[in-house]
């Protein structure tokens, strides 16, 4: 120690300019000492070539062959995780006692900003038909592993308005009993999704080794379009019809929020979407991510409040309108005031000031629809840990087993059920004109970092 200090006293005496280059002599072998460590610290924790492992009998690990491709959702917003009271912040003005107050944790999410618009919405329904008419006209090709695909580079070649197009499509073209004059139009009852999906649920419940895996898959053919006479069937004595005709179709409602559109039909979409990303994944051989889903309604309850615990309404307050009398959601204001929000029936899906978590219109505007079960006494028995009831209704069940959880209240409800905690329900096999949705997937929140 003091040998140490009596040379850098020494160096201290030396000429300034000697003293100088010997600082910079001890500066370039520090540098060096540095980059060679860090240099070396590479080359021991370096990846190996896929598919290697040094043959010395060590326990080395496999890692998955695909490389992970989590990426930021688009159109989505990370809910992070976190504990809040379920159920009513205030009275329960029905005395229902359906919605008992509770504890809950909920592990992180992402959520679409927005619910599904026409546009995103008709992405879907353009795919079906495109995949549909692909097959009609022999636009496939073999898979390495004999499946038959849709070649997609052939299918963005066909001519609609073709009538050799039109000849070889036929099967899925109105049939001329059912044409205006003559126009030969979309069949939209046979623009059919093949819904394929794995019973996680009744697969674990099972207890025979020895049940097939086909015993869990369900198979299910799902009509893709919305149900535009849900403007004329919902109100009797009413005219709507310019609604029926127009928004779904028309590029004024592209970004109004999709209605007309049955729990089945939210489900198959949350389908196709995985299958869709999924697909490009594959094809740039990285890994697969996590299925879209419709939320639980915890999960949907714990993002309207937008880390709000204890307050009826996603912007916090206790009151359907600000300081200056501007009403803050989508609904049926008073006694029947519809225009006085600004919006007749529906407005875009992203009007109005988003919660603190950067969602929109969580109240007001559609209704929407959960992957819950409604059952009125479920708060009692669930978990306190991301609860959830959910039983996949076949059409066989009673209509009581097939009663879904609805949330967020809309555009002709009043401003009861636009709380955060009511809850409705509605049949899966059922559209309305005032029901749309939003997907979930379950990815790590590091996504929002790429």
């Amino acid at each position: 120690m003091k040998r140490n200090q009596n040379i850098n006293n020494y160096i201290c005496l030396l000429p300034s300019k000697f003293n100088k280059m010997i600082n910079r002599f001890c500066y370039l072998v520090a540098t060096v000492a540095v980059v060679f460590s860090v240099s070396s610290c590479k080359m021991l924790s370096g990846k190996k070539k896929s598919g290697t492992l040094p043959n010395d009998g060590q326990l080395h690990g496999v890692s998955p062959g695909a490389r992970s491709a989590v990426k930021k959702p688009v159109g989505m917003v990370y809910i992070p995780s976190g504990t809040f009271h379920m159920g009513p912040s205030d009275e329960d003005v029905n005395y229902s006692y359906t919605t008992r107050n509770k504890a809950v944790s909920i592990s992180g999410f992402w959520m679409d900003a927005t619910e599904i618009t026409n546009n995103q919405y008709r992405q879907f329904t353009k795919w079906v038909t495109d995949s549909i008419a692909a097959k009609l006209m022999g636009y496939v090709r073999q898979g390495a592993d004999g499946t038959e695909y849709v070649d997609w580079k052939k299918a963005s070649t066909i001519k609609w308005g073709d009538k050799a197009t039109i000849e070889k499509i036929d099967a899925i073209i109105v049939t001329p009993d059912n044409r205006i004059f003559g126009k030969k139009e979309l069949d939209a009852k046979k623009i059919l999704y093949q819904s394929e999906t794995f019973d996680y649920k009744a697969a674990a419940q099972n207890r025979d080794v020895n049940i097939p895996r086909s015993a869990f898959i369900v198979k299910q053919q799902i009509a893709v379009y919305p149900d535009s006479l849900c403007w004329v069937r919902d109100f009797a004595y009413s005219y709507n019809e310019p609604m029926a005709k127009r928004y779904f179709t028309h590029p004024a409602f592209g970004n109004y929020p999709v209605v007309g559109v049955s729990w089945k039909q939210a489900v198959a979409f949350c389908e196709w979407r995985t299958h869709y990303y999924n697909s490009y994944l594959e094809s740039k051989k990285k890994a697969p991510e996590s299925d879209f889903r419709l939320p639980t309604e915890a999960q949907w309850e714990y993002a309207a409040r937008g880390g709000r615990s204890q307050v009826p309404y996603p912007w916090g307050g206790y009151y359907l309108r600000n300081k200056k009398g501007c009403l803050l959601a989508n609904f049926k204001p008073g006694r029947g005031n519809y225009p006085e929000d600004g919006g007749f029936y529906t407005v875009r899906a992203d009007a109005y000031w988003p919660n603190d978590f950067g969602l929109y219109n969580m109240a007001g505007n559609v209704a929407e629809w959960t992957s819950s079960l409604y059952y009125e006494g479920s708060y009692n028995f669930q978990h306190d840990m991301n609860p959830d009831i959910r039983w996949n209704a076949k059409d066989a069940d009673a209509p009581k087993m097939k009663r879904k959880v609805l949330r967020g209240g809309s555009w002709k409800d009043v401003g009861y059920f636009l709380q955060t905690s009511t809850r409705s329900y509605e049949y899966q096999d059922t559209a309305k004109s005032y029901i749309g949705f939003r997907s979930v997937v379950d990815l790590p929140a590091n996504a929002k970092k790429r």
